[in-house]
């Protein structure tokens, strides 16, 4: 089955959140595996076959490795084929790509500047900042339930993850409030933070 390198309370928490809704957290095997945070808390674990001692971390059925939540994410859905993406061919699927690695190339470079209180011309022109993160949110959702319309996507876990772990960033707009709050009462968060209790527990153990 394929090997999915975790961290409680991390990026790879997303992957935990998707694989439960798909109802295939029994198929995957996960790997429980400290890494160092930005606090300078952690330390690298020799377990971890990510090349930076990152999570997440996939290592499929014929070995291949794959990085990077937003590829993981597709992956795991288009492998089980749970309807969580917008396969090629159908419509939506050019904004749903679009959707997915707006996370990684815009708002978690945005989001990362923010916390490290980067204010620099280069930021703010080529990767734009967390105000024009919040107007494309809300320009994007415009009165849909969801990014993509009225279906859940993992575009939707994706971004939504970002304001999950820092709430206090989440755009001041009524209908990207309302769409985290579907986005949340999609996934069982009481099992998914009592996951994440156990893995933290082994780890410390560990």
């Amino acid at each position: 089955m394929p090997t999915l390198y975790y961290t409680p309370e991390s990026r790879a928490t997303r992957i935990i959140a998707q694989l439960m809704m798909m109802g295939k957290l029994d198929e995957i095997k996960v790997v429980n595996v400290a890494v160092v945070k930005a606090d300078g808390s952690g330390h690298a674990d020799s377990n971890n076959p990510h090349p930076e001692g990152k999570v997440p971390y996939l290592i499929t059925d014929d070995g291949e490795h794959i990085r990077e939540s937003a590829a993981i994410m597709m992956y795991l859905d288009e492998l089980y084929g749970s309807g969580l993406s917008i396969l090629a061919g159908q419509k939506g699927r050019g904004a749903f790509l679009s959707w997915m690695t707006y996370y990684c190339g815009v708002l978690e470079p945005a989001m990362v500047a923010h916390f490290a209180q980067i204010d620099h011309p280069m930021i703010v022109t080529s990767v734009r900042t967390m105000k024009e993160v919040g107007e494309h949110i809300t320009s994007g959702l415009a009165d849909k339930p969801f990014l993509l319309g009225d279906k859940i996507t993992v575009a939707d876990l994706i971004m939504a993850s970002a304001f999950q772990w820092a709430p206090h960033l989440t755009p001041d707009y009524d209908n990207v409030k309302a769409w985290l709050k579907r986005v949340s009462d999609a996934i069982n968060g009481e099992a998914l933070q009592a996951y994440e209790a156990r893995a933290k527990d082994a780890l410390m153990a560990a």
